[in-house]
């Protein structure tokens, strides 16, 4: 007897269990059934879906804009070597620009490069610059359709990118972008702006700096040039999107301008520093004093090229006093030497990048030298700054480097020589 109940109440908790275990899988295949209905419906959007009116014109004029802006499969650059998709995605900022509209909306915006697998940085530079932004990508072989696909779902799941960035695409003459919609796996597990920032997280460490599969040469400058013709603004920050400007730049600058409008001969240097990874990168001069007195942060490029950041003066920037938050003014104004590289923002009529730099070395330098050949002032603001994340050292760069370097300075030598015939009555030479 004793055991018969005891058997009766095993039998009661195993089919206690069996219903557990029962209602388990009924509950995830729901679960499955509803993700994959989910995922059906964002692909929907995502595509604007078919036979169905579409729930979110706006997002389907988006997907018919880029789908036009790659049936025009784009423009050879000077060379004939590279492709160039410009505006691929136009922001909402640059959509709604109309004549007669307010000048002081489009007075700064920030343009800059990147390969796929540093889009990533994208991120963190719009949580510090909230304003226009122009980012021209680089992408090769099976990246373009990754690029272009992951620009595309940017722009559809992240309001804050639609608003305020334009994408520009660049790749070899021979290869083409085209729409994404066969492209599927791509998108897979993307959901909200999170995710596709995550899916950019995995491509991070796909290759060193400009050392891209099959010998195929990061041309810098171009990209340069297409990121700021991308722009309307009346002046430009050009920097590397691994780099960020000091906190509420565009509206100190505006407010420097409006009290007194510049020359169009001056260049306003923001010194460039670099920081070590693990710290958090400084919004005031007086943030980024404090880390550059315990050797947190130091000068861009310390390790690497002092020469190339030391007329910058340092010093002299970092122990100017200024009061918070006084407003931002020319510290002091420099004469341009070999072989400064600053970052500045300059007005939209300095010359472009000569497109000839690519790859690693005079890429930069050149274009400061034309300035000062054509007569620029350089002007060093008394609290703006960018910083670049991690420290710059010796090791970390491709195979390639030190050759590419030796061609580029070959490559520098008749730049300069071309800057006498272009410019016939400066006296000033590099």
């Amino acid at each position: 007897m004793h055991l018969s109940k005891k058997c009766s109440v095993f039998k009661v908790v195993l089919s206690a269990l069996l219903i557990v275990a029962l209602l388990q899988l009924i509950y995830l295949s729901f679960l499955s059934k509803f993700h994959g209905k989910q995922q059906r419906y964002r692909y929907s959007e995502l595509f604007g879906g078919s036979g169905k009116k579409n729930v979110h014109p706006e997002k389907n004029t988006r997907k018919e804009r880029l789908r036009y802006s790659l049936s025009t499969g784009g423009i050879f650059d000077n060379s004939g070597q590279y492709r160039v998709y410009k505006n691929l995605i136009k922001s909402d900022f640059t959509t709604n620009q109309r004549p007669g509209a307010d000048p002081s909306s489009n007075v700064l915006a920030l343009a800059t490069h990147t390969t796929i697998n540093n889009l990533y940085h994208l991120e963190s530079l719009l949580e510090r610059w909230q304003n226009p932004l122009s980012v021209a990508i680089f992408a090769h072989g099976q990246d373009v359709k990754f690029a272009t696909a992951l620009v595309y779902a940017l722009s559809f799941f992240c309001p804050h990118i639609q608003a305020l960035v334009d994408f520009h695409l660049v790749c070899l003459s021979g290869e083409m972008a085209s729409f994404p919609e066969q492209d599927r796996e791509h998108f897979a597990g993307l959901e909200d702006c999170a995710s596709v920032f995550a899916r950019l997280e995995t491509h991070r460490d796909k290759y060193k700096n400009y050392a891209i599969s099959g010998n195929v040469s990061y041309p810098n400058n171009l990209l340069r040039n297409v990121a700021r013709g991308g722009t309307e603004s009346s002046y430009i920050l050009v920097i590397d999107i691994d780099m960020v400007p000091s906190a509420d730049l565009h509206q100190q600058f505006l407010a420097m301008i409006m009290r007194q409008e510049p020359a169009n001969d001056e260049v306003f240097v923001l010194p460039a520093f670099e920081i070590r990874h693990v710290r958090k990168l400084p919004a005031t001069k007086s943030e980024l004093v404090q880390l550059y007195q315990v050797g947190e942060v130091r000068p861009f490029y310390e390790e690497l090229c002092a020469r190339c950041q030391a007329p910058t003066n340092y010093s002299q920037w970092v122990n100017s006093h200024v009061k918070a938050p006084g407003p931002l003014e020319v510290a002091y104004t420099l004469t341009w030497v070999d072989p400064w590289e600053p970052f500045y923002i300059g007005p939209r009529t300095v010359p472009l990048y000569d497109e000839n730099f690519k790859q690693y070395g005079f890429n930069r330098i050149s274009q400061a030298c034309e300035l000062h050949v054509a007569g620029y002032r350089f002007s060093v603001l008394n609290s703006a700054f960018v910083v670049h994340r991690g420290f710059k050292v010796q090791g970390e760069f491709h195979s390639r480097k030190d050759e590419e370097n030796k061609r580029n300075r070959v490559l520098f030598r008749s730049f300069k020589e071309g800057l006498k015939t272009k410019y016939p009555s400066s006296s000033q030479r590099c």
